[in-house]
């Protein structure tokens, strides 16, 4: 972030009754060309005038008539706009108890008057130099600050834009979908979607980018977009070896700022009930049929765009039996710290599926709502993204 900081010139003012000692202190900053001087000789319009003037440095009289000097002291210290401003108590008398007070009620230092002119207008530049500092920072903060809501808002906004992009959900015929997608704290590249490729066959699939960020979740987009439309040059979107093959050539990570992906592919026959998956990097999904015990689906591949000219390998189930479940999900389903420093497993989300079948994808809700209770956080630290696919 590059931030123009103001420029602030050194504003002196002198609060004293004394007219007299303001014509001498004004003599002795005349030199000083970059040195701004204002007088206050009421004190009882001292707080008003450093509000409107904005000193960098209060040089202030102990003995006036009407308000104490440590009163008054005690009054810049409580005002909000002029509580930091450093302030120079000047006393016509050396005394160890009054400067003692003194600094106890916040003033930044101590002059007996007249002080000599080199000390006065060294003191002077000390201490603005350290309240422009203070100011400069103050205001890098805050540009900081509004740069961060800035940015923030922008990653929710690319966030919808991710969502609006997935399939509406699927609860007519031999093939119903649902999915859950909960974006981390900071943007990330998850994103899932199917299709019919024709009357028989319905793809699914879910990747995952590496890292977060806006160029992690555009790399994102591209391959989903690219799935979507089926824009992958002589590429049999049947066949899921293909598809991974056809995605690692046109995303090798050196054109893509370094950035790789993992992805579950699969095509089911909804004739036949074959189902034929590929999974580069990715973790397993899982099939729950017949009650029993959940089939992990993985082929050992390496991730995609990492290695050109890779072969990759796919897997078959011939007959799945009806009706079957489908989990596709990413590995924020399940790297998720405890509140003791454990991370949640993938057998332990096995478990958790198995007991808790749901219609309408409540189960994946209601997974949700757990490990926000199980890392004691709203927002989960990397994308919750799960789809599941249910086969009558």
């Amino acid at each position: 972030m590059s931030v123009s900081l103001k420029e602030h010139q050194i504003k002196v003012l002198l609060v004293d009754d004394q007219a007299i000692v303001a014509a001498a202190v004004e003599r002795m900053l005349a030199p000083e060309q970059d040195i701004l001087f204002k007088y206050c000789q009421d004190p009882t319009k001292a707080l008003q005038t450093a509000i409107e003037f904005e000193p960098t440095v209060i040089l202030q009289d102990l003995i006036m008539p009407d308000i104490d000097g440590l009163t008054l002291v005690k009054f810049f210290r409580v005002h909000p706009q002029l509580k930091d401003v450093p302030l120079i108590v000047l006393s016509s008398k050396e005394e160890a108890t009054t400067k003692a007070e003194s600094f106890a009620l916040g003033a930044n230092d101590y002059l007996v008057k007249l002080p000599d002119r080199i000390e006065l207008v060294a003191r002077i530049r000390y201490h603005s130099t350290g309240y422009i500092n203070l100011l400069q920072r103050n205001e890098a903060h805050a540009a900081l600050l509004a740069s961060q809501q800035a940015l923030a808002a922008e990653l929710a906004s690319a966030a919808e834009y991710v969502v609006s992009l997935l399939p509406e959900p699927i609860n007519l015929g031999p093939v119903s979908a649902e999915w859950r997608f909960f974006p981390s704290a900071e943007l990330g590249g998850d994103c899932l979607g199917y299709h019919w490729i024709d009357a028989d066959h319905f793809a699914m699939y879910l990747l995952d980018v590496c890292g977060h960020g806006v160029g992690t979740a555009l790399l994102s987009v591209s391959a989903f977009n690219a799935l979507r439309s089926q824009t992958l040059p002589g590429t049999d979107f049947l066949s899921p070896r293909q598809v991974l093959t056809a995605l690692n050539d046109a995303f090798p990570m050196e054109k893509q700022n370094n950035l790789y992906f993992t992805i579950w592919y699969g095509v089911y026959n909804c004739r036949t009930r074959r189902l034929r998956y590929a999974s580069g990097g990715h973790p397993p999904a899982l099939l729950f049929a017949d009650n029993k015990e959940p089939v992990s689906l993985m082929t050992q591949n390496v991730f995609v765009g990492g290695f050109p000219g890779v072969a990759y390998e796919e897997a078959v189930i011939d007959d799945v039996s009806a009706p079957a479940r489908l989990y596709i999900f990413s590995d924020g389903a399940y790297e998720v710290d405890r509140l003791d420093g454990a991370m949640w497993t993938l057998k332990e989300l096995e478990a958790y599926l198995a007991k808790t079948p749901g219609a309408g994808g409540q189960e994946i809700e209601s997974l949700y709502a757990f490990l926000q209770e199980m890392c004691g956080k709203p927002i989960l630290e990397d994308d919750f993204s799960m789809l599941k696919v249910t086969l009558l």
